[in-house]
């Protein structure tokens, strides 16, 4: 059969590599005029000029014949700190987000993977569908025990940020109803579990029906990651009326968020005055705490259901090469998706809790 070249492929690969059209011209010695043409479905490269192109790009030839691909559009998704991106590094992200709904496809045509839960409340305040989902998902007022894995769970697709995407913090979409969720793996666990709550924070609160952006919509997601984090009630029961910074601190560990982001939440409930909120927040950026979790024993949260798919493919004798082989991609492409996600040994979170576990399901062909 013979091959055919699939134009939106280059633009895909020219955007995840951050190029302009002069750029690529440079780098592949293919005028930005082709270049266009190639891009505009006015003409095909021959393979020579393909394989040029294909070099500067760092993808194989046989990526850009492999068939339309499913975008994720920039007003469809929910970035984590969008204002501080340039379009050419939002860009780069939203393509990189790309590759990893083909990784995913490629998954779900091999496993049975665990159905979209995830309960929509746009007309909620983000306190009461906190409350809700958490009600849905049958959490009680416990600390969570794993956010990655609770959102696998419930048929959340969770896939670790490429490394030259980290501006973007994290961020979720939703996919043909399949939701979401790209997390940075270079953040603090305790930061990592508040931008894995924020980001569903953003899939029930501005679904596929509300556009998820500006400070009103991070501002949302932020005090739903509060509240499912760290529900009110549990927080009332906990005699934290007015806490030192010491019983903060010890705190913090029990619920698995930063210092900063209790501190707020406590204020925010007027369980600690303003008074000592602002003396207490001095304290912690002295010590710190601003920008990271000094001592903490809390490690990244990953991934169990990509775990088992990479384990049963082990034991299938398919290594991670031929799976990026099959999506023609490179190795070191493929493991940007699940980089920190799929370790060696599989981490509870630094907590002891029993974790939901995904039901991933093997497809016999």
């Amino acid at each position: 059969m013979r091959k055919v070249f699939t134009p939106e492929r280059l633009i895909l690969a020219r955007k995840r590599r951050r190029l302009t059209l002069a750029a690529l011209s440079r780098a592949s010695d293919v005028s930005a005029q082709s270049i266009t043409a190639f891009e505009n479905s006015r003409k095909v490269p021959s393979d020579e000029t393909l394989l040029s192109l294909a070099k500067a790009l760092s993808y194989p030839v046989d990526f850009f014949y492999g068939g339309a691909h499913e975008e994720i559009q920039a007003d469809a998704a929910s970035f984590r700190a969008l204002s501080k991106m340039s379009a050419i590094e939002r860009d780069s992200t939203l393509a990189s987000g790309a590759v990893a709904l083909m990784l995913n496809s490629w998954i779900e045509e091999r496993f049975r993977l665990p159905k979209p839960n995830v309960p929509t409340y746009p007309d909620c305040s983000p306190e009461e569908a906190a409350e809700r989902v958490r009600a849905s998902w049958g959490l009680g007022e416990s600390p969570v025990p794993n956010m990655v894995r609770i959102l696998e769970s419930n048929g959340v697709r969770v896939f670790s940020l490429s490394s030259d995407c980290e501006d973007a913090d994290a961020f979720s979409a939703i996919r043909s109803g399949v939701p979401f969720v790209f997390l940075s793996i270079k953040k603090t666990g305790e930061r990592g579990r508040f931008d894995a709550a924020h980001e569903l924070g953003h899939l029930v609160l501005h679904c596929e029906y509300r556009i998820p952006h500006g400070p009103a919509a991070e501002s949302e997601a932020n005090k739903f990651a509060s509240a499912f984090l760290m529900p009110r009630s549990a927080l009332f029961s906990q005699g934290l009326e007015n806490a030192s910074i010491e019983r903060i601190l010890s705190a913090k560990r029990v619920w698995g968020v930063s210092a900063m982001a209790l501190t707020y939440r406590l204020r925010d409930l007027s369980i600690i005055s303003e008074w000592k909120y602002n003396q207490i927040v001095k304290e912690l950026a002295r010590r710190g705490y601003r920008k990271s979790e000094p001592g903490s024993s809390l490690g990244r949260e990953t991934s169990e259901l990509l775990a088992k798919v990479f384990k049963e493919l082990r034991r299938r004798g398919v290594k991670p090469a031929e799976v990026a082989q099959e999506l023609n991609i490179y190795s070191s492409e493929l493991s940007e998706h699940v980089f920190g996600l799929v370790p060696v040994q599989i981490s509870g979170g630094g907590q002891r809790s029993n974790p939901v576990r995904p039901d991933l399901r093997v497809i016999n062909s």
